[in-house]
């Protein structure tokens, strides 16, 4: 069961960084498309999706060094398991 939970984590951290990306694209083109008298231009959108680029990829950094932590500590613990059977 815990497995099940933890694969399904994993699924969900892929989803959002998708969506992440998504719509940092869209929120990109959309400030792009907006005058820039109001606020908007080419420039300015260029920015967004550089720095919108730069958030997805630390935090889906963080998302997956969280799942990795998780993945490390299990093997680890599963070898010092084994190593105390061992006579």
């Amino acid at each position: 069961m815990r497995n099940f939970f933890i694969s399904s984590l994993e699924m969900v951290i892929n989803v959002a960084v998708v969506v992440m990306a998504i719509g940092v694209v869209i929120g990109a083109g959309a400030v792009m498309m907006t005058p820039s008298y109001m606020g908007g231009g080419f420039f300015r959108g260029l920015v967004v999706l550089i720095g919108g680029g730069v958030y997805v990829l630390i935090m889906g950094g963080v998302l997956y060094l969280g799942l990795g932590i998780h993945a490390n500590t299990r093997r680890t613990a599963e070898l010092l398991e084994e190593m105390a059977r061992r006579p």
